[in-house]
């Protein structure tokens, strides 16, 4: 409970570990659909019905899934505080899963695939993150045709009574809320009867050892080619995450970064280049992106890997650290400026298992990083020698330059 009377609001996330990480191995997307249809209808209320309630408190609620959890998102204005939590209890504990918002999903949801997988950069993320994950979950990040196709409602309830328990929540509300023990009493009154239950583990299938590989994606037509280099990074808890956080943001964040003034700026090489640090609760994954001609592919996938050797190799200047170290502190601080931010990265705390005092450290954590924690990360984590290099492109156009880096595996963009 977080009390913040700046405003007559309150805002509410309940998550659990029931993430995709969770879905069969031949149901991919069964978390992101049980979490979008527990707002779609209860044993008492229907779809709308719950709509025009969140509308008339002046609010919002829906569920979300990511690789690791799984969160209702709900806000009112706080004098509905007991009808916003009336709500989340019931979509919670009373989802109805019924065929008729089932099958409006499979509908909606096939066509968001279809559009997505004409996208190049579709590719390029799905390969990416199986070959960086190999077998483990983590590796399938869409679902497919077919498993949107399967779903129904006893594998919907099946998951949310397995991983939907008491005992695998946590719940935060933040805002103008009543005093402390008339809210816990609120709480107590709509949740009291939810009954603990034993709850699956995650998934503990190995990441493969990180080795280098060279994939092409043939999309024919293609007239740029989608470039991924990336491999196996860290856990949210690692003592390595700070520093590659800096590390990532001094390579491809912001327009500022090496890779966007180098790639995009100098050589023009491409519109957009960048990198990306996805730390999650059991593993993580960095990858350097950008989207080039098909005439320079060679080049600028030189300058990317030359990018990630010359942090391995050379100190960071004091001026670039520092400016850095300000951008970084200063976007977490704004992000946690309004009461939706703030309970995001309330529950993100609580769902990764990191300390208490994780949002109270993070900017000094930040700061406290140094050169040569700078190199030393580079080196596991950004190294040429053992990163998957994924390109999504025209293969009769792009081939033979890419064979210059070494013999890739070749698969259809379908």
């Amino acid at each position: 409970l977080v009390e913040d009377r700046r405003f007559p609001l309150v805002t509410l996330r309940l998550g659990f570990q029931a993430g995709s990480k969770f879905d069969p191995k031949e149901l991919p997307g069964l978390a992101e659909a049980t979490a979008a249809l527990l707002t779609e209808g209860t044993q008492t209320r229907s779809a709308r019905q719950i709509a025009e309630e969140a509308a008339s408190i002046g609010g919002t609620l829906s569920g979300y899934a990511s690789a690791d959890s799984l969160l209702l998102a709900g806000n009112a204005l706080s004098e509905n505080l007991p009808r916003l939590l009336d709500l989340a209890a019931d979509v919670t504990l009373n989802a109805a899963f019924a065929g008729d918002e089932i099958k409006i999903y499979q509908n909606r949801r096939t066509q968001e695939l279809l559009a997505e997988r004409s996208e190049p950069d579709f590719w390029a993320d799905e390969k990416l993150a199986a070959v960086v994950f190999g077998e483990h979950p983590y590796s399938r990040i869409h679902p497919t045709p077919d498993s949107i196709g399967k779903l129904n409602h006893d594998m919907l309830a099946s998951f949310r009574d397995r991983l939907l328990a008491p005992n695998n929540a946590v719940l935060v509300l933040l805002g103008s809320l009543p005093g402390r023990e008339e809210t816990l009493k609120l709480i107590q009154d709509r949740f009291g009867k939810w009954e603990r239950r034993d709850v699956p583990p995650a998934p503990s299938v190995p990441f493969p050892k990180p080795a280098r590989s060279l994939t092409l994606v043939d999309r024919p037509r293609s007239v740029q080619a989608d470039i991924r280099v990336g491999q196996l990074a860290v856990d949210r808890a690692s003592p390595d995450y700070f520093p590659l956080v800096v590390t990532n943001a001094i390579l491809g964040v912001g327009a500022s970064s090496r890779m966007f003034t180098n790639i995009r700026e100098k050589q023009g090489f491409a519109y957009d280049a960048h990198s990306t640090l996805q730390a999650r609760r059991q593993a993580g994954l960095f990858a350097a992106v950008t989207q080039v001609r098909n005439e320079v592919l060679e080049p600028a996938l030189e300058s990317v890997q030359a990018e990630l050797d010359r942090l391995a190799r050379e100190p960071v200047g004091a001026q670039e650290l520092a400016d850095v170290k300000n951008y970084l502190s200063g976007s977490f601080v704004l992000g946690l400026e309004t009461q939706g931010g703030l309970a995001n990265q309330l529950s993100m705390v609580k769902l990764m298992g990191l300390p208490n005092d994780y949002l109270e450290s993070y900017t000094t954590r930040i700061r406290s990083v140094e050169p040569p924690e700078i190199r030393t990360v580079a080196g596991k984590y950004m190294n040429r020698g053992t990163a998957g290099i994924v390109v999504v492109g025209d293969a009769a156009q792009i081939g033979k330059a890419l064979e210059k880096l070494g013999k890739p595996s070749v698969m259809k963009a379908e």
